[in-house]
């Protein structure tokens, strides 16, 4: 090489024209580049490191380049002394540089690293290296495991995708590495041919070129191109470094994938560069720091109403761009906290001076080294009109809801002319409004107002002057809306004008109160400040507001005429309820005659045929034996088991103001047969069958005497119960046991299935065997004798839930539903009258504890009575 083309190459442009392509290729490179001159002194001088020495050393270039006795100190112990020979090997020989061993960064990892240069001698004595490091890491690990698997190791080797050739300055292939490489040629037809024979002539002219240029050079040399093969068409990135005297190492790299992306990436930086200039909404590059406008679109000229020459190089505040200065503060504090705004809203200020609504959103980028603010502005300003008037819509139907809740809740019509001027004076947001009525006898006259203390008050101003009167009237007639923005280029008589003035009006928005098509008054906001432009929606307001107004005013109108009838009407109802109360007691009285009555003739009765039955049963003793009649002694028994419980009313407690029974409960049933009026000497001149129909009719007349009384007892209101805590498993064993005759003798069982543990039972336990009698003795009577009872108890919902089941007839849901209803049977039934009241008293008896009865007709056979009783309850319990 001729001696002044090599100073030239160390030439401060040249060299600067070296690191630049020595970066370009260490961007690419998974390693380092470096450039080290060792001076004839000893001393080393690090000309150039690549970025990639931060990734592999973990020491920043700067630090190596500053003391390259850094790369020393990170050197395995055990591969130092091979590192320091093979430097000094090439130092002395000047020969290509090539080492491998091992380093430990600062962050403690153990890394292997391949190390190859290409050692030049100066002129003045002094070696250049140009080299590259790589990290060999994986290789290394890679070829460790060699050793444990052949298969492996070729597996590793055909992944790596890297040609690598030697080639001469003449062009011909020296040696090659193509293991894991897709490639067609053997090695044997590859190695010493040229590259002509090889390559398309394009490719190998290309290929020449760069070979002369990388020897020439001494530096790398990068060409890229294309080839033809069996997966089509592919892109080859070859790199050429100097590997030996007029020799080169070309390592060649498949970057069709590369390749792709690089033009994906550039129709995307198209695309974006197109949505920058077609985008709807105002797009900015500006400077993070000044705020000052590097690019502008179309969109934010229309927007700003600035042209872009009139933008690019000035600042936003140059332009006095933003309205509030502080949110572009607020906007850099985010930027900088987390590096994207979206959505800010702000002003600014276009420039006409008319003020718009954005939102921002930005993120920072960074052009050629330079942080920017990408920005993006949406205009909504029509949408915060619209927002506005929505808003102001709502504010409005508010006030129109809460005047309509006020009318039909008050009938107070000053307070609700005095509220509605002061809510739509704060949604105007004028200096007054008021109400003033119309009056053919009194004129005009002020009934409300809301005013600005700034100004004078209306409130109670009147005038009766008709020529006023007719002109304000005529006013409000031809126009149904009265609007003026300003008061002076209305044209109107000296007196409204002095009026105006008087009370300072600049600007007046009147609508008139109908009651139907009488000119009742006005709802009338002014504007004393100056003149003002009226909105639809405030006028739309005031119309609906007046016909409000109206409404309150009919509706007071209305509420005067009612009160009027009402006070009538009170009256009236005085005087109806008097005559009422009086008819009650006069009721009251019939009812307490009834029940005297009843109970009198009841009790005279019941005494008087109880004196007919023990004299014909005396007489039928004593007369002949009970077999000369054909009566057994179960049948008498029986009829007078039947004829006391009859006798007694278990649910109803004997009135005490009723007379006392012939005979006391418990005393003897049949006076003394020494009775002369009984005496078995008499002669008994009646037959059999007539004193047998005359116990008959007795018995029948003393049970119906029975029923009229426990019908009347029944009918009060409530019964006299004494309900108290009490062991229901253990009260039912007893009652049961009491009852076990009854049963006996009617040939029926009753099983008992209760809970030994079923808790206690708020229930008058001095009634209860009185209510179960009657319920056996419902399904005893309407049974053939045989019957079987199964008894049970479950819990259900706070209350104690009884069955008693019989295996007896069946009825129908209809008499199931009418069982426990009151009413007479027909006396000629084969049931006693009584049974079908006692039914209904067991009723009584149940709901009288807060319980529930009824009757359910089984599907096969039988009968299921069933009731509930409440649980006590701890307070129960405790109660003393």
């Amino acid at each position: 090489m001729d001696e002044t083309v090599v100073k030239s190459l160390y030439t401060p442009n040249c060299q600067q024209e070296a690191i630049n392509l020595l970066s370009k290729f260490a961007a690419n490179l998974p390693g380092i580049i470096f450039q080290v001159l060792q001076q004839q002194d000893g001393s080393v001088l690090v000309l150039y490191v690549s970025s990639g020495c931060e990734y592999l050393y973990e020491v920043e270039p700067e630090a190596l380049q500053a003391d390259f006795r850094v790369i020393y100190n990170l050197i395995h112990p055990q591969d130092i002394k091979a590192f320091t020979e093979s430097i000094a090997v090439c130092c002395n020989t000047v020969t290509p540089w090539h080492w491998e061993g091992r380093i430990i960064t600062p962050s403690g990892k153990l890394k292997w690293i391949q190390g190859t240069s290409q050692p030049e001698r100066q002129e003045e004595g002094a070696v250049l290296w140009n080299g590259f490091v790589l990290d060999i890491t994986d290789r290394k690990k890679a070829e460790e495991k060699l050793q444990e698997s052949e298969a492996r190791y070729k597996a590793i080797l055909d992944a790596i995708p890297d040609l690598m050739f030697r080639i001469s300055r003449d062009a011909e292939y020296l040696d090659l590495k193509s293991e894991g490489a897709n490639i067609t040629l053997s090695r044997e037809e590859i190695v010493g041919k040229h590259v002509q024979e090889l390559l398309p002539s394009d490719v190998a002219a290309i290929s020449l070129e760069a070979i002369a240029k990388t020897l020439d050079s001494g530096t790398l040399q990068t060409c890229e191109y294309q080839l033809t093969t069996p997966l089509g068409v592919r892109d080859y990135e070859a790199r050429l470094v100097v590997s030996g005297e007029d020799e080169v190492l070309a390592i060649v790299r498949d970057i069709t994938e590369r390749k792709q992306g690089e033009i994906a990436l550039q129709n995307l930086a198209q695309k974006f560069a197109k949505a920058f200039s077609c985008s709807p909404d105002s797009i900015t590059i500006s400077t993070l720091q000044e705020g000052r406008f590097i690019e502008v679109n179309d969109s934010f000229v229309k927007l700003s109403g600035y042209e872009r020459d009139e933008v690019i190089g000035k600042t936003s505040f140059e332009l006095n761009l933003w309205v509030d200065d502080r949110d572009r503060l607020n906007l850099l504090q985010e930027l900088q906290a987390t590096g994207v705004v979206r959505n800010l809203e702000v002003e600014f200020r276009q420039k006409s001076g008319k003020i718009i609504t954005t939102l921002l959103s930005a993120e920072v980028i960074d052009l050629d080294g330079v942080p920017c603010i990408l920005a993006v502005h949406h205009d909504i300003t029509e949408r915060k009109q619209v927002e506005a008037q929505f808003l102001l819509s709502a504010q409005r139907d508010r006030l129109l809801a809460e005047t309509l809740v006020r009318i039909r809740s008050s009938l107070n019509l000053e307070e609700i002319l005095q509220t509605t001027v002061t809510e739509v004076r704060q949604f105007l947001q004028t200096d007054r409004v008021f109400i003033a009525l119309n009056n053919t006898k009194l004129g005009i006259r002020t009934l409300a107002e809301s005013v600005d203390p700034k100004y004078p008050s209306v409130l109670g101003w009147s005038t009766n002057d008709e020529a006023y009167l007719q002109e304000v009237r005529n006013l409000l007639k031809d126009n149904l809306v009265r609007v003026v923005e300003d008061i002076t280029e209305m044209s109107v008589s000296p007196k409204v004008q002095a009026h105006c003035r008087k009370f300072q009006t600049q600007a007046s928005l009147a609508v008139p109160i109908m009651l139907g098509n009488e000119l009742f008054g006005a709802l009338i906001a002014n504007e004393c400040s100056g003149s003002r432009h009226w909105q639809p929606i405030e006028i739309d307001l005031l119309k609906q507001m007046s016909e409000q107004v109206a409404i309150a005013i009919q509706q007071s109108k209305i509420y005067q005429k009612l009160a009027e009838l009402n006070t009538n009407l009170e009256h009236q109802v005085e005087e109806r309820t008097s005559q009422l109360q009086q008819k009650m007691q006069e009721v009251e009285k019939l009812h307490r005659v009834k029940d005297v009555v009843l109970h009198t003739v009841a009790h005279d009765l019941r005494t008087s045929v109880m004196g007919n039955l023990m004299v014909l049963k005396n007489l039928l003793n004593q007369g002949m034996g009970a077999r000369d009649w054909g009566l057994g002694t179960g049948d008498r028994e029986k009829r007078a088991q039947g004829r006391i419980i009859e006798e007694i009313s278990p649910l109803s407690p004997p009135n005490p103001q009723s007379p006392s029974p012939l005979i006391p409960r418990g005393g003897p049933e049949f006076p003394n047969p020494q009775s002369p009026i009984l005496n078995p000497q008499s002669p008994i001149p009646v037959s059999r069958s007539i004193i047998e129909r005359m116990i008959q009719g007795n018995d029948r007349q003393l049970a119906m005497i029975n029923s009229l009384l426990e019908i009347n007892s029944g009918e009060k209101p409530g019964m006299d119960l004494k309900p108290e805590p009490v062991d229901f498993s253990i009260l039912l064993g007893t009652i049961f046991a009491q009852l076990q005759p009854m049963l006996t003798q009617n040939q029926a069982t009753l099983k008992n299935l209760l809970p030994a543990d079923l808790p206690l039972v708020m229930v008058d336990a001095s009634r209860l065997d009185k209510f179960l009698a009657h319920l056996l003795t419902h399904s005893l009577q309407n049974n053939p004798p045989g019957l079987n009872f199964i008894l049970s108890a479950t819990i259900e919902g706070g209350m104690l839930r009884t069955q008693i089941q019989d295996d007896g007839v069946v009825m129908s849901k209809l008499e199931c539903d009418r069982l426990f209803d009151l009413h007479v049977r027909d006396p000629q039934d084969c049931c006693s009258t009584s049974i079908g009241l006692k039914m209904y008293l067991c009723r009584k008896f149940i709901q009288s504890h807060g319980g529930e009865i009824g009757v359910i007709s089984n599907r096969k056979r039988g009968l299921t009575f069933w009731f509930t009783l409440p649980l006590a309850t701890s307070s129960t319990t405790n109660r003393p």
